[in-house]
């Protein structure tokens, strides 16, 4: 609630004040300036921090609200607390200072293409970068989902080189060279404890993994079958059905959504075997309020844990975001009702979106969504 005192003046006048008040403080690029900065009341309600809601490219830099953010997917804080977001449509890599509201962008020029490796990232061309994340160094990595590779910028430098991939659609490689490998449409990458580079290798139905101190690759998960993934067995051998999106919680554990598969999976690293956590196989969206693992799910794209263990994911085709309770086990919808379509801002449960891809749980406990065909990523300040 906001107390407006109005001493001396008429009831009338005290109401257009208030009215006033209202307005200004639920105009929400001011309030998603800073995901830290709160309005009181309003810190359950669902803002925009990038995007105009139009197609097209917004420019090499802009205020971040105000111009064009094509087919937000992959989502994430960086290192230096900037808001670092993958465009699809126009191929570059974003980063929004969720102070200034400024944006700019840090890989790519607009330009659809496989060049630029050795020199500055934002005169490379880039195709589809699909996820972001970042190395303990500050490295920056991402996916190019249609060049079948992943690169790196370097977080001193800004050069941009391939770490994973040559380019070329297929499955090859595994034991060399990870730059001489093949994938197919890799979709999302993380870092374990030790910086090892997961890559969600979704045409593979695998996930791979590559040594970046030794530069080789090898399947980690995955067998290249469109099989059930068995609760409980080991990971070696274990098929997975369209391994889409990955997030580590620090410690020893994977978290593993499956497009195809309809689920999501634990994957413990110090005892090697997977678990199964939510969807029970068959596409839909039904479950909310009891055990995840009965729910119905709709091809889930995107996920991040929460500092508290909660495991927040994109339900991308009922157009929702999603969370498993950790303590619980229960499925829960957190934004939007299961329809196509784009907001309003405000309440969660009234604000819906369009195939919502990326999603991430930064430190302080904001979820950010690349609400992907809206044009917009949204944000929404957690419990």
């Amino acid at each position: 609630m906001i107390a407006v005192h109005c001493f001396g003046l008429s009831r009338q006048v005290s109401i257009v004040f208030l009215a006033l008040m209202i307005v200004c403080c639920c105009d929400y690029p001011a309030v998603a300036a800073n995901p830290a900065v709160f309005v009181a009341g309003l810190a359950d309600q669902v803002s925009v921090v990038a995007g105009n809601g139009s197609d097209g490219f917004g420019g090499m830099s802009g205020p971040a609200t105000e111009i064009p953010v094509s087919q937000p997917f992959g989502v994430v804080i960086g290192p230096d607390g900037g808001l670092f977001v993958c465009e699809v449509g126009t191929d570059v890599v974003r980063r929004v200072d969720l102070t200034t509201g400024e944006s700019r962008v840090v890989a790519g020029c607009g330009k659809k293409g496989y060049s630029g490796d050795n020199g500055l990232a934002t005169e490379a061309e880039l195709n589809e970068p699909y996820e972001i994340r970042f190395n303990s160094h500050g490295d920056m990595f991402f996916v190019e989902m249609q060049n079948h590779i992943v690169r790196r910028v370097d977080g001193r430098t800004g050069i941009i080189t391939t770490v994973a991939g040559n380019g070329k659609p297929g499955f090859a490689g595994d034991g060399g060279l990870a730059v001489m490998a093949m994938m197919n449409r890799p979709h999302s990458i993380c870092f374990d404890h030790e910086d090892r580079l997961y890559i969600c290798d979704i045409g593979n139905h695998r996930v791979r993994r590559v040594d970046l101190a030794s530069g080789i690759i090898s399947t980690f998960a995955g067998t290249g079958q469109k099989q059930p993934t068995t609760d409980g067995a080991a990971i070696s051998g274990t098929p997975l059905n369209g391994p889409r999106a990955l997030d580590f919680d620090g410690r020893h554990s994977l978290y593993l959504a499956l497009r195809e598969g309809n689920a999501v999976y634990r994957m413990d690293l110090k005892d090697q075997t997977i678990h199964h956590l939510a969807g029970n196989g068959k596409s839909g969206y039904d479950g909310d309020g009891g055990d995840a693992r009965l729910a119905r799910l709709a091809g889930p794209k995107g996920i991040s844990l929460a500092a508290n263990g909660d495991i927040y994911f994109a339900d991308t085709e009922s157009h929702t975001i999603r969370v498993i309770r950790r303590d619980s086990g229960i499925v829960e919808t957190v934004v939007g009702d299961g329809t196509k379509g784009n907001g309003p801002s405000g309440s969660a449960s009234q604000c819906r979106m369009d195939r919502p891809h990326g999603v991430y749980v930064s430190a302080d406990n904001v979820l950010f969504i690349g609400d992907s065909n809206n044009h917009q990523v949204r944000r929404l300040k957690l419990p």
